[in-house]
Parts: structure tokens; C-alpha cells; sequence
């Protein structure tokens, strides 16, 4: 179910970081994991900090692999809601960190809720990723399990503002970075993507639910060898639960392939995976990345308790 993961998977340096309060090392910890690189990330984050997970995985989406790293280990199928409540309830877990890809189209093809699940989708006002996952933390939050910052373990892969590569984007750059800000806050305030792609102060590709890299390689369909700029924004008042912006090395190998020059980040809302090799490999394809701070923006009231990533 995924490539296989080996010691030189991690990089100690990545699980430096403010350390836990006492309190909450008093908790009992789980994981729920999805797919892709980031919950193994967050199992040696917590390790590091001296705790040790119990993990529920998701058979449709996370790795095999995830058992050589934990012998707490439960898996249920993505409707499984209350299966997946009485694996916490019996592993005592009373925080829990989501982590991990789970496609947003699986979200709505591949679902076969339980009852609880059911009850929850019948009451959503909206059917969108945001308002699932947010009642799921609702309901976690009912059964005595808080749902936290799926960041926690990992703050030294959040970038604070600045140019992160040994170039600064250039004036062209600049100019479609700034215009791809105004397009992309748009389409994230509307729950749409988060990423955009520009060309010359024109919109390329716009995301939705096929995920950035597939939104990359059809701007570059479409751009026919023009250069590009990528803009990968957070939500407003991104949840940071869950569906938190990530880019990994593949992602920056796929930008390189499509001609993409400069890419623009959310300070403080955006995970950067292996960050020392995606830098130095940004800068080796001629990457300009730069992370921006976030305006403050407060969740629509219409949002509030159903939403992060």
C-alpha cells in the first residue's frame, strides 16, 4: 500500500521544536492517519517529545507501512465512525492529531457510513470537505476526545514570512505572486482549493479536488512551455486540525517539470516536508519560494464549529 520507509525516511532535525507542557504529556495521544508522509511524520514528532501513539488508519488510504512503526495500530474504512470511536475509547486516547491525505473525491465516492456518520451527514447544511471533517471533531469532541492542531508535532516544517531559497522571486514573479494571492484568497474563502496557477498576470489552472500537483501538470498543458508561479494559500481562519496546506519534494520536482519558477506560501498555515531538502532542491531547480503572512481573518459564522488540510 505505499513505498516502503526506511531510517533515512526522517531527518532528526525536523522534530527540534517547542517542547510539550506537562499537561500534555499527561494525555493519552492517537493519530488519525491518511495517507502520504505526514502521519509517519507526526509518530516521530510525538516519539521525539517522548510519546507514543495510538493509531487509528485509514484502509483506503494509509500505508501498510505504518505497522513497522507502531504495534498500536487500528484500521477502519473511512465510514467507520464509531468503530474508530471505540478504538480511541479502548486505547484511552483523549487528544487526537488527524494527519495524512485522504482525496477529497474518496470523501464523497467511497464512504459507506455507519449510523453515526449517517446521523452526521443527514444534519450538514453543507456537503463539503470542511463541514465533514469539522462535525467529525464535533462528535470527537462529544466522546471526551479533543481533536488538536495537526501541526503540533511539527513546527519547524512551518515557515515563518520570508524568502526561503537563496533567490528572492524577481519582478515578473512578484507581479503574478501578488495577483495569484488575490485569486487564490478568493477561491479559499469559497472552499473551492488552495492553489492557483499564474502566468503573466493571468490565471492558469485553478485547484479543486484533484490536488495541487495534478493542478500544476495541467497548467503546464495549458501554459504550452510559459513560465509559471504557483500560489498555495490556507483557508480563512484555517482550521488547523485538519487539511493544512503541504508541499513535499514531489511537488517541487512536479513544479520544475511544468516550468514553474517561483512559489508563494501562507507563513505559519503551510507544512513544509523534508524542508532542508525541499529548499536545497528548489534551489537547485531555480525555485524561488517565498512564505507570506496570512491576513487575519476570522471564520464566516456560517463556518464556525465545522472547520484544518
Amino acid at each position: 500500500m505505499g513505498k516502503e520507509v526506511g531510517p533515512e525516511f526522517f531527518d532528526a532535525h525536523e522534530f527540534i521544536g517547542k517542547k510539550l507542557s506537562a499537561d500534555a504529556k499527561t494525555n493519552q495521544w492517537g493519530l488519525i492517519a491518511g495517507n502520504g508522509r505526514f502521519p509517519f511524520l507526526v509518530l516521530e514528532g510525538a516519539r521525539s517529545q517522548g510519546l507514543e501513539m495510538a493509531v487509528i488508519a485509514l484502509k483506503e488510504e494509509a500505508s501498510q507501512e505504518l505497522e513497522k512503526f507502531t504495534s498500536r495500530i487500528h484500521w477502519v474504512s473511512l465510514g467507520e465512525l464509531s468503530k474508530a470511536i471505540d478504538f480511541m475509547h479502548q486505547e484511552g486516547v483523549t487528544r487526537a492529531v488527524m494527519a495524512g491525505q485522504v482525496k477529497h473525491n474518496k470523501i464523497f465516492s467511497s464512504i459507506r457510513p455507519d449510523w453515526k456518520l449517517a446521523k452526521l451527514l443527514l444534519a450538514l447544511p453543507r456537503k463539503n470537505t470542511d463541514a465533514l471533517i469539522g462535525a467529525v471533531a464535533r462528535v470527537l469532541g462529544d466522546e471526551g476526545i479533543e481533536l488538536v492542531d495537526s501541526t503540533l508535532f511539527l513546527k519547524p516544517l512551518v515557515p515563518d514570512a520570508g524568502v526561503l531559497t537563496r533567490r528572492a522571486p524577481d519582478e515578473r514573479e512578484a507581479a503574478d505572486i501578488a495577483y495569484g494571492f488575490s485569486v487564490a484568497r478568493n477561491i479559499a474563502d469559497l472552499d473551492i482549493g488552495q492553489t492557483v496557477v499564474i502566468s503573466d498576470c493571468a490565471c492558469v489552472a485553478v485547484e479543486a479536488m484533484e490536488g495541487t500537483d495534478e493542478t500544476v501538470a495541467r497548467a503546464a498543458r495549458i501554459a504550452a512551455g510559459k513560465p509559471l508561479v504557483v500560489v498555495k494559500v490556507s483557508k480563512p481562519g484555517q482550521d488547523m486540525r485538519f487539511d493544512v496546506p503541504v508541499i513535499g519534494l514531489p511537488s517541487i520536482e512536479q513544479m520544475s517539470s511544468a516550468g514553474v519558477t517561483a512559489l508563494a506560501v501562507d507563513a505559519g498555515r503551510t507544512l513544509l516536508f523534508e524542508r532542508a531538502k525541499l529548499i536545497a532542491l528548489a534551489d537547485e531547480k531555480g525555485i524561488a519560494i517565498q512564505a507570506f503572512s496570512a491576513p487575519a481573518v476570522e471564520p464566516k459564522a456560517q463556518n464556525k464549529g465545522m472547520s484544518q488540510g
